[in-house]
């Protein structure tokens, strides 16, 4: 009796230990979205709505994505280090800004290609606009804007000394709008750009917590030609307007925000119907946390079903804020009564716990409504 009471609080202990692991802390994530990131532009320049797939059509992210793979673009919020501790040079190698190094969790290195022809925000020196970055995770800290030096050459690798050496903005925890957990939600400040800018030039931001050594990198394209946030580029090129939902009468001095008119959800000429885009949230020996965001398109959505096919033998052991049902490698999972209302152009979240090596991909990731 005695040996067979030490085993079963064995047993308990390590059954304790495995439902722990998936609640241990997740990393952060978030991008500079205005204006916008490398990831976050080629993100919304190559994600299909229809399927899910990260489809490029701008042949700079086509050729990131063919260096760094297409989870480059559905982790397009990680470029990270952990160990970073808010350092900049000397930490990150030369040529190596853009992806952070290579010591993230994921491989953006891609994204350090010198090329003229990234997706780009217009701005006007000098003047005073409304900064964005994305909270898919919120957590104290601090953010640093950097610019390049006048003879900025984008055909060359990105260095530390082609940096001005001390950032143009930087602001300690500032508001938020929205999120965790979503495209759209995000921090918010209002900061001045540099004045004498012309020309092509690079944005670079960093995002240090002050709850932890996590950092945050990043690399934005803009020319400085007197424009007030237009976006081009995206979805083979042409320009992007600026956000509906920023006063129809703005400052001459104050670029607007690009962000809502080049959603995921509103690819190309936009579609009603719904996607969905997969994230792992953490892994671990024998399991995985699985996360997917339901976005509608131009039109609100009452009702959807997300449907996929595991790439190996993993099975969903559990899943939240969405109803399962599965066959084999394929799985389908509808929403809730309290979820079931998408807005045109927002999200829902719904996540799952699985067993197996965590999938990287899903496979036939699809998003029907009604």
């Amino acid at each position: 009796m005695r040996i067979l009471r030490m085993a079963a609080v064995a047993l308990f202990a390590a059954a304790a230990g495995l439902l722990a692991l998936p609640s241990s802390p997740a990393q952060a994530h978030g991008a500079i979205q205005v204006p916008g990131s490398r990831t976050w532009f080629c993100y919304q320049d190559g994600r299909n709505p229809n399927t899910g797939a990260i489809e490029p059509k701008n042949a700079a992210c086509a050729a990131a994505v063919a260096a760094s793979g297409v989870t480059s673009l559905y982790n397009w919020f990680a470029v990270l280090r952990s160990d970073g501790a808010g350092r900049v040079s000397g930490f990150l190698p030369d040529g190596q800004l853009c992806s952070g190094g290579t010591g993230g969790p994921y491989n953006f290195t891609g994204f350090n290609l010198a090329r003229t022809d990234w997706p780009t925000t217009h701005l006007t020196a000098g003047a005073t606009m409304q900064f964005k970055y994305n909270d898919w995770a919120k957590h104290p800290g601090t953010f640093y804007l950097y610019i390049t030096k006048d003879g900025y050459d984008p055909t060359k690798p990105l260095a530390w000394s082609d940096l001005e050496p001390t950032p143009f903005d930087q602001v300690t925890n500032p508001p938020a709008n929205g999120g965790p957990g979503t495209d759209d939600g995000h921090y918010y400040w209002t900061g001045k750009l540099p004045a004498g800018k012309t020309g092509k030039h690079l944005i670079y931001s960093v995002w240090s917590r002050s709850d932890s050594t996590e950092t945050f990198y990043g690399c934005s394209d803009v020319v400085f030609d007197g424009g007030n946030g237009e976006v081009t580029g995206i979805g083979g090129g042409g320009t992007t307007s600026p956000s509906p939902s920023t006063p129809t009468s703005p400052s001459p001095s104050v670029p607007v925000s690009p962000s809502a008119s080049v959603s995921p959800s509103t690819p190309g000429g936009g579609t009603g119907g719904c996607s969905g885009m997969y994230n792992v949230v953490s892994a671990w020996s024998g399991g995985f946390q699985g996360q997917i965001m339901v976005h509608a398109g131009t039109s609100a959505v009452n009702g959807w079903n997300v449907s996929w096919t595991f790439p190996g033998d993993q099975k969903v052991a559990q899943v939240w804020s969405g109803k399962a049902t599965t066959s084999g490698s394929l799985v389908s999972v509808t929403n809730e009564s309290w979820n079931a209302s998408v807005p045109a152009n927002g999200s829902v979240t719904f996540g799952f716990l699985a067993s197996g090596t965590a999938a990287t991909q899903l496979q036939n990731l699809t998003c029907t409504t009604g």
